[in-house]
């Protein structure tokens, strides 16, 4: 079972979809957009006048079945613990890494869900231990460059 391909439909349903945002809020620095219904007596927008931006309505809804779905078409879950891997499966579950989780824990869960084949949303990045070697500069070069330098300065 792969994981669900969410249609063309949904996509194009999902940018169709207004912004919306609460009245008056890019008029106000001290009212943020986020979504609140308008109340006022002679208000536009709850008399949902032309011009006046769009009210919430269960029209807009996404289909139940794409619900909560991460772009990928994955159901994505946060994981803090390597054990929290077992109960996953790799054809429907991606897995999210827990921003409070250390560096070398965050790499132990990282080979564990790759062992599984789980897709990992924010992968860390790390440095192979072939490139982490440090350069070995002979006693030689060291001189030619003190020298360029002499001359240089």
């Amino acid at each position: 079972m792969s994981p669900v391909k969410i249609p063309v439909r949904v996509k194009v349903m999902k940018n169709k979809r207004p912004e919306f945002v609460r009245q008056e809020s890019w008029r106000y620095v001290r009212l943020k957009p986020n979504w609140r219904k308008p109340k006022g007596k002679d208000s536009k927008m709850r008399l949902q006048k032309s011009g006046a931006p769009q009210l919430v309505k269960i029209g807009y809804r996404t289909p139940k079945k794409y619900r909560n779905l991460h772009p990928s078409g994955y159901i994505e879950v946060l994981v803090s613990r390597v054990e929290e891997l077992e109960k996953l499966d790799p054809s429907i579950h991606a897995v999210r890494i827990a921003s409070t989780v250390g560096r070398l824990k965050k790499i132990k869960i990282m080979e564990e869900a790759e062992k599984r084949g789980l897709k990992i949303l924010n992968p860390v990045i790390t440095v192979s231990p072939e490139t982490m070697k440090p350069e070995i500069i002979e006693p030689e070069k060291i001189e030619e460059k003190q020298e360029v330098s002499k001359e240089g300065g």
